[in-house]
């Protein structure tokens, strides 16, 4: 098997079989990128249409048995109607034997609501699953975490970030989305199926309060009610250890629904553990955030993404600076990249306006049809994983001509050879609610690692370029290395993952920051060791 054959299954692997772009839609993750969402939207478009027709024909519907009610109900007027009229007589028979009977069983009620569900059907395929849901869900428990976001905030459509007295308006909305009573049982549910009762109390919390402030109203769309929330609830703080709470709440619930024999027993049952345990009663459980195994570095992370870091300023390290650069290459004589140097230890360099608007466009017009949830490699596999929100798609430079031009800048800048097996094809991912990439290397830290498989060494360098820009979030936050790059529209953030020595360079741990809001697109660009030997020539000092 040639370089150019290895390079071609590699990404097919990577790309979990990757062919026809109605497959790949078909097996999508809506929740995993924006443009999912976006798409979610025609289906909805269709439902109004068909909710609208369904009202207009209910409503034609109720205006015929008000004009029948009305012509009934004029007649009765009078108490002692006058049944001697043989024509009055008559269709008083009539009404009853026929009128009425025909008003009860009429099927233009059945006909209105069965046109309803078949036009529900006709989309049904089309329409988000559960288990997107659950990934919403997920992405704003993530946010509130990431950002520390309070939920009453978010539930009235604000995104401030809460600490002690301290509060910080992150992102001001032009229009308010708020949040119904159900939508957060929704989120609080999710959370309570996990066993997760930090993230679930506060959600089910707010959608108590909200369902008391609404009660005795019936919303059709919704699933839960006070009820249900104040069941939830109860359990859940008497899992967290809070008894006290969750008596509090169960005996509220028998206050609406005194029947509830399971109710009434966990009644007798808290206040039996509060009578031989007195000290609970006045105790308050602290509940402590879940750990996440594979995030050591969860601290850090989260504090680059809620600032930029310890980044230093130009003027106080005269070593990173601004210029124009060529790197000797006459391609870029005439119109210079315009670099800045965003740190030294790993060398990070963005360089501004890379891509045109056009450019960056046109790259996510190609990628679309193609994308598909994005893989990380576990072992030998490569597997979705819920550190990873977004999809991605692989684009050869034969897609299209301005791919081919996009290759030549990047390799006049960097001087490095790009052309396969030395480079990976352009992969370009969109992030999803909430996208973010958790702490990793670029490069392979295990032999065993797919990418070995291109028999062009491991990932020398990244190339990435910032294909859209963001309101809030999304940041690259390099985790050793103390600092954080936000998104800039058309730039390109360059950075080398290995030493010289060929050891990867671990202060090259870095992160996507979840979009807290915005459409977040990236391409990136993996460049091989493999070709470079003159281009970056090996050293045995460590630190090269």
């Amino acid at each position: 098997m040639g370089p150019g054959a290895r390079l071609a299954a590699l990404l097919a692997l990577l790309a979990l079989g990757a062919g026809d772009p109605a497959v790949a839609t078909a097996r999508e993750d809506t929740f995993s990128a924006l443009t999912s969402v976006a798409r979610a939207l025609a289906p909805e478009r269709s439902l109004l249409g068909t909710l609208g027709r369904y009202l207009r024909g209910e409503e034609a519907r109720l205006r015929d048995l008000t004009r029948f009610y009305d012509k009934v109900l004029s007649l009765h007027k009078d108490s002692t109607l006058p049944v001697v009229n043989p024509l009055l007589a008559f269709t008083l028979i009539k009404r009853l034997q026929s009128d009425w009977r025909n008003v009860v069983h009429s099927l233009e009620a059945t006909e209105n609501i069965q046109a309803l569900k078949d036009g529900y059907e006709k989309v049904e395929q089309d329409l988000p699953a559960f288990e997107d849901l659950e990934g919403a869900a997920r992405a704003l428990m993530r946010l509130q975490d990431v950002y520390m976001l309070n939920v009453k905030g978010l539930a009235q459509g604000v995104f401030q970030r809460v600490t002690g007295s301290s509060i910080t308006d992150l992102y001001s909305p032009e229009q308010l989305f708020s949040l119904t009573a159900d939508d957060c049982f929704q989120v609080g549910k999710v959370a309570y199926d996990m066993g997760d009762y930090y993230h679930a109390i506060p959600w089910l919390e707010e959608a108590v309060s909200l369902f008391r402030t609404s009660y005795g109203e019936w919303k059709t769309e919704d699933e839960a009610s006070l009820e249900d929330a104040l069941d939830y609830l109860a359990f859940a703080c008497f899992q967290a250890g809070n008894v006290s709470c969750a008596l509090s709440l169960s005996r509220e619930f028998l206050l609406y629904n005194p029947d509830n024999k399971r109710m009434a027993r966990n009644v007798l049952k808290y206040e039996k553990l509060l009578a031989e345990n007195a000290h609970q009663a006045a105790a308050e459980t602290a509940i402590q955030r879940p750990n996440v195994p594979h995030l050591q570095t969860r601290d850090t992370y989260e504090e680059l993404c809620q600032t930029l870091g310890s980044q230093p300023t130009h003027y106080q390290i005269p070593s990173l600076y601004c210029s124009y650069e060529t790197n000797a290459s006459p391609y870029l004589l005439l119109q210079p990249a315009r670099k800045e140097v965003i740190h030294l230890r790993p060398f990070v360099t963005l360089y501004h306006d890379f891509v045109s608007d056009t450019e960056a466009q046109k790259i996510r017009e190609l990628a679309e049809p193609w994308l598909q949830r994005s893989v990380v490699a576990s072992g030998e596999k490569q597997l979705p994983v819920e550190y990873r929100i977004s999809k991605s798609a692989w684009l050869k430079d034969t897609a299209d001509p301005m791919l081919v031009t996009l290759d030549h800048r990047i390799a006049a800048l960097t001087g490095l050879d790009i052309q396969p097996p030395y480079a990976e094809y352009l992969q370009v991912v969109n992030y999803g609610i909430g996208g973010h990439y958790e702490p990793h290397f670029d490069h392979a830290t295990s032999p065993s690692s797919p990418l070995y498989r291109m028999k062009s060494g491991n990932r020398v360098a990244t190339f990435m370029i910032y294909l859209s820009t963001v309101e809030a979030g999304g940041a690259t936050a390099f985790i050793y290395a103390n600092f954080s790059v936000p998104v800039v529209k058309n730039a390109a953030l360059f950075w080398w993952n290995l030493h010289r020595s060929g050891e990867g360079d671990r202060d090259t741990l870095h992160a996507g920051c979840p979009v807290l809001v915005g459409d977040k697109w990236v391409a990136n660009k993996w460049i091989h060791e493999y070709g470079q030997e003159f281009r970056r020539p090996c050293s045995t000092n460590p630190e090269d």
